[in-house]
């Protein structure tokens, strides 16, 4: 199996509630609550490990509460790089209804100095130097401390290792990362409208925008337009993957299964329709119950079989539609 790092720059221990429904002003008992080591990078962990790979996970975490962290880690049987600094990693609250709709309340997170974020880089690169890596995933927000800027750099040094860099995270992190062309990236529809400066309010257009975004450099361009599906460009060709229905309880951690299976299609050298598949079933898998996908799930081999996946063209030179 692959070995992979994955970096948390802005991790988080979930609280997560199970509401029938929130009531503003009014206490609220939850049916269920969890707490969770959690954080884009840790979530993408969690499901690669279950599937057999090798992760090191790293990032920042603060040094006074980083037990459940540890803990976690230790279950997972990942190996722990991240770099501790003072004071206590955030809680993110998350209040999830039975009618699908999850209010976030999140955290503004632990602040990092340039020293914090060198050290984070060595300790990437003394992992790099300790046995062949085949991916580098970085994901989740941006902590305070660490300036656009910053982040653009910490990017361009982890590409120049020529180990493939994938990157999931939003706003104008997302716009920074795009312009470093990592090997991949995964906005929604209003991310890359606003890159694209324009809506994407069809089809085509949809296409179209995923097709400039590899065209950018990007070499998995990857646009995630939830219960729609996603829509996929690589060197290929364009392909477009339609989720099974299930009943939404949770949606927290989809994006993140999603791109836990994408990663491990790819570096199992799975067909391109294969990885597409697996990974868009895995993330409907999770939005059945709290946390990420499980592919071990007794009725998995159904959602596969449910799981639409359409080539859309053989290029990605090729026009929108064929």
């Amino acid at each position: 199996m692959a070995r992979v790092i994955t970096v948390t720059l802005n991790p988080a221990l979930d609280l997560a509630f199970d509401l029938e429904e929130l009531t503003l002003g009014m206490v609220n008992r939850p049916r269920n609550a969890q707490l969770e080591a959690a954080g884009k990078g840790v979530n993408v962990a969690r499901v690669l490990a279950s599937l057999g790979h090798h992760v090191v996970v790293s990032g920042f975490l603060g040094r006074d509460n980083d037990g459940p962290f540890q803990r976690a880690f230790t279950q997972l049987g990942v190996t722990d790089a991240f770099v501790r600094v003072p004071g206590e990693t955030r809680i993110n609250a998350k209040l999830a209804e039975k009618s699908g709709r999850v209010t976030d309340i999140n955290g503004p997170g632990i602040g990092v100095d340039a020293t914090q974020v060198a050290a984070l880089l060595n300790s990437i690169k003394q992992q790099l130097n300790a046995e062949p890596v085949d991916a580098i995933l970085v994901a989740g927000s941006l902590p305070p401390g660490l300036s656009l800027t910053s982040f653009a750099t910490l990017l361009t040094e982890l590409k120049a290792t020529g180990v493939p860099l994938w990157v999931d995270t939003s706003g104008e992190a997302l716009l920074c990362a795009i312009e470093v062309a990592p090997e991949a990236v995964k906005p929604n529809e209003l991310e890359l409208a606003h890159w694209a400066g324009e809506a994407l309010d069809d089809h085509a257009k949809r296409v179209s925008a995923t097709c400039r975004l590899y065209q950018a450099g990007i070499g998995q361009a990857l646009l995630s337009a939830g219960a729609d599906g996603v829509i996929w460009v690589n060197a290929k060709g364009t392909w477009q993957s339609t989720p099974p229905r299930v009943q939404a309880a949770n949606t927290v951690g989809a994006g993140d299964t999603f791109v836990a299976g994408m990663l491990h299609g790819v570096l199992s050298q799975q067909s391109d329709e294969e990885t597409l598949r697996f990974a868009t079933a895995l993330s409907a898998e999770s939005v059945r119950h709290v946390g990420v996908g499980n592919a071990h799930a007794d009725d998995f081999a159904v959602l596969l079989q449910h799981t639409q996946v359409q080539r859309l063209h053989a290029s990605r030179t090729e026009g929108t539609s064929q």
